[in-house]
């Protein structure tokens, strides 16, 4: 299997659309699941992105847009796929909570048709409240089920980074163990995505406006990248999350018959070619920038 083939399969699948392996593997995982709604859930997710769903305005963020919540939700349904290709049951229950929690855990950044930020940075900090408060006002519009608005809540937490998973009040095992694939699946859709090193920059860029000073310039957050996945990263996949993350090279060993986990593998590339560039330029943002020339396409 060449590059370009594992590349595609790797961002969408069998087809150019990730929501169609979305939907196949839902399928796979449990026969009778409700593909329909799960449809629908994507066209949702799509429009108020888009600033066509009621009461919001377009997305203008380059880092968690639209295209970070889809491989996020590709990435959860894969992790759901390889711990039922392992033996773990992963009821229903599971897959609604992970999957609508996942399309919609940065659906907090947004803004309103009445809001007055200038864009969604302003929402960066603990916008985890907010995309709960948007999912919770979803679910009751339209009249899903309750376990949902109960479960969902701890399942979104699970992706601040700020909160220790142990202190988390998950309802049941069902929303814990979405809670533990959705909190993998966003790191390792974020590291392992292609254009994730010419995206840093913008996350600097989110974390100034919103009035996160963890670092001082873009080149300060690359420099610290390596470092904060071996000594954080790495700790919160394996320790925290009971090493859930291993489930993907299962998923793209039965799915695919490639024997690895190509999440684990393009983070390691996207890594060593960082350290490779930040040595080559000497920490100089302007040639760093000569060698990160990707553009995500729209």
């Amino acid at each position: 299997m060449n590059h370009q083939q594992l590349t595609k399969i790797f961002e969408s699948g069998a087809t150019n659309d990730p929501v169609d392996e979305v939907l196949f593997l839902a399928t796979q995982i449990q026969p009778g699941f409700n593909c329909t709604a799960l449809h629908q859930l994507h066209q949702d997710i799509v429009r108020l992105f888009a600033g066509s769903y009621p009461g919001f305005l377009a997305s203008n963020s380059r880092y968690h847009n639209l295209k970070h919540t889809r491989s996020v939700v590709l990435a959860t349904s894969r992790l759901l796929h390889g711990l039922t290709c392992s033996g773990q049951e992963v009821s229903a229950q599971t897959m609604e909570l992970a999957l609508y929690s996942a399309y919609f855990h940065d659906t907090g950044l947004l803004r309103t048709e009445t809001d007055q930020a200038r864009s969604e940075a302003f929402y960066i900090q603990n916008h985890e409240e907010r995309s709960i408060a948007i999912l919770t006002q979803y679910l009751a519009d339209k009249g899903l089920p309750k376990f949902l608005a109960e479960g969902c809540p701890a399942v979104i937490q699970s992706t601040n980074l700020a909160l220790d998973p142990d202190t988390i009040a998950f309802p049941s095992p069902a929303a814990k163990l979405a809670g533990y694939v959705l909190g993998s699946a966003d790191i390792l859709a974020q590291m392992a995505d292609r254009y994730y090193l010419e995206c840093l920059p913008f996350l600097f860029q989110e974390h100034q406006e919103g009035g996160l000073q963890t670092f001082r310039s873009a080149i300060e957050l690359m420099q610290n990248t390596t470092s904060f996945y071996h000594n954080v990263i790495l700790d919160r996949l394996e320790k925290s999350f009971s090493n859930i993350s291993v489930a993907m090279h299962i998923h793209f060993q039965t799915r695919w018959q490639i024997d690895e986990n190509l999440y684990c593998t393009n983070i390691i590339k996207n890594l060593d070619y960082l350290k490779t560039i930040l040595e080559l330029c000497e920490n100089r943002l302007e040639c760093l920038e000569t060698y990160l020339k990707r553009v995500p396409a729209p």
